[in-house]
This record gives C-alpha cells, sequence and structure tokens, in this order.
C-alpha cells in the first residue's frame, strides 16, 4: 500500500499540556479518513504539525517519501497539502469571486506577478469553475461578510483547492452548518472533491456525518490515538465511547 503522508513518533506539549503523545498515522493514497475526539484531543494539533503550523518536539513527517517536519506551511503547500479552516479565513469585504481569484492567483506555480492581474482569463475560469462545482455561483459577486456560515466553509474549501492538492486536510467542515444541512453541505463538499485526486482527512464532531462519509476513522483521547480503523468498529470500540461520543453501551 502506498502512504502518501507517513507521520511517525510525533510529540508537542504546551507547558505541562500533553497535545501529541507518540502519534503514528499513516495516510494511503486516495483515502478518505476522519480524525475524531473531543475538544484538545489532539486533532487540530495533528493537522498544524502537518501543514507546517507547529512543529512537533520529537517524531517527523513526511510527504511522499520526503521529510517535511522542518518546512513552512507556505512550501508544504506548494508540495501538495492544502488545508480549511475551523474558522473560514477570508477576506470579508472582498467577493466571493474575488477570494478565490486570490486564491487560484496564489497557487499559480510562476508566482504572483504584477504583470499578472488576478482576474486574467485563465485565472477567471478556473475560479468561475471551482464556485459552480460546490454550487456557490449565485454568491459569486456577493461580499463574504454578507454571505452564511455555510456558504463560507465551502467557499473557504473551494479556495484550499485552487492548488490541486495531493492531501486536503479539513478542520470541520460541517460546524456552524445546522442540522438541516449538514448532510447536504458535506455531500457537495465531497461531490467537490471528486473532480481532484486528492486524499482527504476532516476532523469532525458529528458522528453521522463520521459515519457516512469516512472510509476509516482515528480517535484522539488526552493527545494520543486510542482507536484507528474503520467507521463502524471505531464507533462501538469501549474507550471511544467513554471517551469521545458519551454512548455507553
Amino acid at each position: 500500500m502506498t502512504h502518501l503522508l507517513s507521520a511517525k513518533g510525533l510529540n508537542k506539549r504546551f507547558g505541562a499540556v500533553v497535545a501529541a503523545d507518540d502519534i503514528s498515522i499513516d495516510v494511503p493514497v486516495g483515502q478518505k479518513l476522519s480524525l475524531i475526539g473531543s475538544n484538545g484531543a489532539g486533532k487540530t494539533t495533528f493537522v498544524n504539525m502537518v501543514t507546517g503550523y507547529l512543529k512537533p518536539d520529537a517524531g517527523h513527517i513526511k510527504l511522499e517519501g520526503m521529510d517535511i517536519t522542518s518546512f513552512t506551511p507556505r512550501h508544504i503547500a506548494r508540495l501538495g497539502i492544502c488545508r480549511s479552516f475551523q474558522i473560514p479565513q477570508l477576506c470579508l469585504e472582498l467577493s466571493a469571486l474575488e477570494n478565490l481569484l486570490v486564491a487560484v492567483s496564489a497557487a499559480d506555480p510562476e508566482g504572483l506577478s504584477l504583470w499578472k492581474p488576478a482576474d486574467a482569463e485563465d485565472r477567471h475560469e478556473r475560479a468561475e469553475e471551482l464556485l459552480d462545482r460546490f454550487g456557490l455561483s449565485s454568491y459569486a459577486h456577493r461580499r463574504v461578510v454578507e454571505l452564511p456560515g455555510g456558504v463560507r466553509k465551502l467557499l473557504d474549501i473551494a479556495m484550499a483547492l485552487a492548488r490541486h492538492p495531493k492531501l486536503l486536510l479539513l478542520d470541520e467542515p460541517t460546524s456552524g452548518v445546522s442540522a438541516e444541512e449538514k448532510f447536504a453541505t458535506m455531500e457537495r463538499v465531497m461531490g467537490g472533491l471528486a473532480h481532484e485526486a486528492a486524499t482527504v482527512v476532516f476532523v469532525e464532531h458529528d458522528m453521522d456525518i463520521v459515519a457516512r462519509f469516512s472510509e476509516r476513522v482515528i480517535a484522539f483521547y488526552s493527545g494520543r490515538i486510542i482507536a484507528d480503523g474503520q467507521p463502524d468498529a471505531v464507533l462501538r470500540n469501549t474507550e471511544v465511547q467513554r471517551y469521545v461520543t458519551g454512548m455507553t453501551q
């Protein structure tokens, strides 16, 4: 089995708080993996280490065999690991289309240039294609500050796809989305990703979403992994029920 991402022996402390305790995870190409756990369990810490926003105190992270542990977030993004955020990172006063044009321009292999405008024809086509893919075309010219939370989530994810990533990490893609809209939102996310050859790792608290959209689930508790496997097996795990879902048999 080919591993796209391989994290071995990751440790991270913040003073007396253990955020990662000997975390080792291999992610095969094409897998849909969800990370579950209560707040502070270590899920987002793992995502932040993989994307370069945090450096582990020990251990290493490899992408396709290349050690990326010390790389910056920008370098890691260029190599094909992109992410969305729990709180969408958007320019509120710009329109949805303008936000995507910025993302597409930044993803250009030649980099940002004073000689090529952000709304150049090829960039405009790519931005409009991403809007259409995520069902956001009707919001194209509306300022982000005016948009509902669920739309902002989708826009943030669409921006993360501007680089055609190999690995996409989604931090709570359905948080802030109403119970009535959560499945439709996640269906749209996964449908939008179907056009990309991306491996997907997503942090999620909603077990219905986890059960429906994951091929594999890793459960965190107190900075360590307590279960790793297929969704039904992990969600039946005694420790997971005690420390994560709160559903004891």
